[in-house]
């Protein structure tokens, strides 16, 4: 995928950060010109929390944001078995080969001590990490989905002003980050199965409710004629529910990563969507309405911070938390203590 520079900054999710001294120009000029090296590093800044590399960082987005928005952002999730890593594989390749430019940025908020799959998907996308047109990255969260939200979004923009203009988004297993995952991307794709009446209890109906497309793998050999079944199934079953995007019709296909079969059809209907949204204006709108959901969430999540690491509510908190759970005082009251407490610690700094 790149040379050794770039993988060992891949793996360097410490606290401490060590960056080399480029100037945020130097950053912004290797990552326009695709410099590897430079965009794995710029990558690192942003996920970085110490507080210099972040106000650094941001100087390095702003700069790099006339350069963003030209790609084409695929969520990618899936229950487990359902062959992830191989469509990507399958999928980034042929792409690859139609003269595209992909990035897949892995998101594993569950993990507070790999950080992401790096090395899980660099061993199961051998062929697609080596190739010259692609870019494999996890998504440093630190455990947690705020995490995923700002560094996963910064880094998708830091990949497109790099040049890259499909940009696959994988969930790592099936929980609460396909939501935070949806909220970034233009197209969330979700891999089933055969035997859909099986499978539809191991994935939240809310999952399939925001789908823009079913992808039935592993339909080869013996199991083609049940994803024929479960595709009409699923079919079936989507007609009832609500599309997940407005002015789209949320259908279920199928494909065979092994064999590449149906893996160019997906493509087409990921490209139908987005001529059809376009036309429409809903995918101009989304992107809109996802920039200022980033913001509001962005916001809380310092507002969160900022209040529970104060030292006066951090020192209090305890003393609220025993006083509600013994039936002393009830949450209500002791949420209006804290917040009495914060304001008038707040307004003393005025």
């Amino acid at each position: 995928m790149s040379d050794g520079a770039s993988d060992k900054t891949s793996l360097t999710f410490s606290s401490k950060v060590r960056l080399p001294k480029l100037s945020v120009d130097q950053f912004v000029q290797g990552v326009l010109e695709n410099n590897r090296t430079i965009l794995a590093q710029a990558i690192t800044l942003v996920e970085s929390n110490s507080p210099v590399h972040m106000d650094m960082a941001q100087e390095v987005i702003k700069k790099l944001l006339a350069h963003t928005g030209n790609s084409i952002r695929i969520g990618i999730t899936g229950v487990p078995g359902a062959g992830k890593s191989t469509f990507i594989e399958e999928f980034g390749t042929m792409l690859c080969e139609k003269g595209h430019r992909v990035a897949v940025l892995a998101v594993d908020p569950s993990s507070t001590v790999t950080r992401g799959s790096i090395l899980g998907d660099k061993t199961r996308m051998e062929l697609l990490s080596r190739n010259p047109h692609a870019f494999i990255r996890p998504s440093a969260t630190g455990g947690t989905l705020g995490g995923v939200n700002r560094k996963t979004r910064e880094t998708m923009l830091i990949c497109e002003a790099a040049g890259y203009d499909v940009i696959l988004i994988e969930t790592v297993g099936v929980g609460q980050s396909e939501t935070t995952v949806r909220s970034m991307v233009d197209f969330f794709l979700l891999l089933m199965l055969t035997g859909a009446g099986d499978e539809l209890q191991g994935i939240k109906k809310g999952v399939i409710e925001i789908a823009d497309a079913l992808l039935i793998n592993k339909a080869d050999g013996e199991n083609r004629t049940r994803a024929l079944i479960a595709k009409g199934e699923y079919n079936r079953a989507l007609h009832y529910l609500q599309p997940a995007t407005v002015g789209w019709e949320t259908k279920a296909y199928m494909c065979s990563a092994l064999t590449g079969e149906g893996i160019e059809d997906i493509w087409h209907v990921v490209t139908d969507f987005r001529d059809k949204t376009t036309q429409t204006g809903g995918f101009a709108a989304r992107r809109k309405a996802q920039s200022l959901d980033w913001m509001h969430s962005m916001t809380q999540e310092y507002l969160r911070s900022m209040f529970f690491n104060h030292p006066q509510i951090a020192h209090l908190l305890p003393q609220m938390e025993g006083a509600v759970t013994s039936g002393q005082l009830s949450p209500t009251s002791a949420v209006q203590q804290l917040i009495a407490v914060f304001e008038n610690a707040i307004s003393k700094k005025e």
